[in-house]
């Protein structure tokens, strides 16, 4: 399986699945490989900047939550990722059924799960953490469909994620603090949208990454709306967005301005001028932020059973991006 050169999730995301041996997003065309295959200062410091704005996302999300309904914001974050850019944005050429689809896996499955757990069954933090799952359901669901054997390294690295996740699994029963298990469950099942989005984006081919992303978000708002006046009834929606604050309302535009259209633009900016083997390892970062600014700004605690977990799935995560490329420098290096 290749790699494609895309942004993550809020992924979102994601975009360590980018750097994965699967597409996690909509690819930008690839920029040939530089000499040196280092990135510039300031190349450099905007993908930091990406990541730490995709990392940071998820405390934002839990601010936003604080007055609005989880269908709510979701409804919120697709609609302003869709208008206005939709005026100013062409649309990919993809097929309308492959937009809808991705749309409704990424808005309804991805983000809809998980803003509902991180209204009182995750933190933040952990969220960043395990949602990164999504990478192994990724490169399974792409592996039984092309019928491809695992390799040494994905089975290594699948079990030290999964030993991870069990490692927090175990505290979702035992404490219940952080995390519960109708927590872990959708984030697990949102993980699993979100690789299942990744599994269609990767049908499209090779179109514009933030096109992609505002044109498929058009498609999330009408069942997330329905949902939401559904399940959280007008009622809820009303006194939500009465009680909402300007920090709630900065939360939600952020989203949009901020995690998507300025996340997608930068990263598919930095795939156009950069190999994909420089610039994807980057997105290991994600977690990182996740934990570390719900620890500066929510107070999230990070005793050393997360500490632990952390580096089992993290170390997962760079075996499953790594290894292959280590692999083909020390064969490079022997021919």
């Amino acid at each position: 399986m290749k790699t494609a050169a895309t942004a993550p999730a809020d992924a979102p995301a994601s975009a360590i699945s980018a750097a994965s041996s699967t597409a996690p997003r909509p690819p930008a065309p690839v920029a040939p490989a530089s000499h040196s295959g280092a990135l510039p200062a300031r190349h450099l410091l905007l993908a930091v900047a990406v990541v730490a704005v995709w990392g940071s996302n998820f405390p934002v999300i839990k601010i936003a939550l604080n007055h609005l309904p989880p269908l709510l914001l979701a409804t919120l974050r697709f609609a302003l990722a869709a208008l206005p850019a939709l005026w100013l944005i062409r649309r990919p050429k993809a097929r309308w059924r492959n937009l809808a689809a991705y749309g409704l896996l990424i808005g309804v499955g991805q983000f809809g799960l998980l803003f509902i757990a991180m209204t009182r069954f995750i933190s933040p933090g952990l969220a960043s953490l395990v949602i990164q799952i999504q990478v192994f359901f990724t490169v399974g669901l792409a592996m039984a469909m092309a019928g491809e054997r695992v390799r040494a390294y994905q089975v290594l690295a699948m079990l030290l994620a999964v030993a991870g996740i069990a490692l927090i699994g175990w505290h979702a029963v035992t404490d219940g603090a952080s995390i519960t298990p109708i927590g872990l469950v959708l984030i697990l099942l949102a993980a699993l949208s979100w690789a299942a989005g990744n599994i269609v984006s990767r049908s499209a081919g090779r179109v514009d990454a933030v096109g992609y992303m505002v044109w498929s978000s058009l498609f999330a708002v009408p069942p997330l709306l329905l949902l939401s006046l559904w399940l959280e009834g007008w009622p809820a929606i009303r006194a939500g967005v009465a009680s909402a604050d300007w920090a709630t309302w900065a939360a939600v535009l952020w989203q949009a301005v901020g995690n998507t259209l300025f996340g997608y633009a930068a990263w598919a900016w930095l795939l156009a001028r950069h190999p994909a083997a420089s610039v994807t390892p980057m997105a290991l970062l994600v977690p990182i932020f996740g934990m570390g600014t719900s620890a500066l700004w929510l107070g999230e605690s990070l005793p050393g059973w997360k500490i632990v977990a952390a580096l089992l799935v993290m170390g997962g995560l760079t075996v499953n991006v790594l290894w292959p490329r280590l692999q083909a420098r020390w064969r490079a290096a022997r021919d």
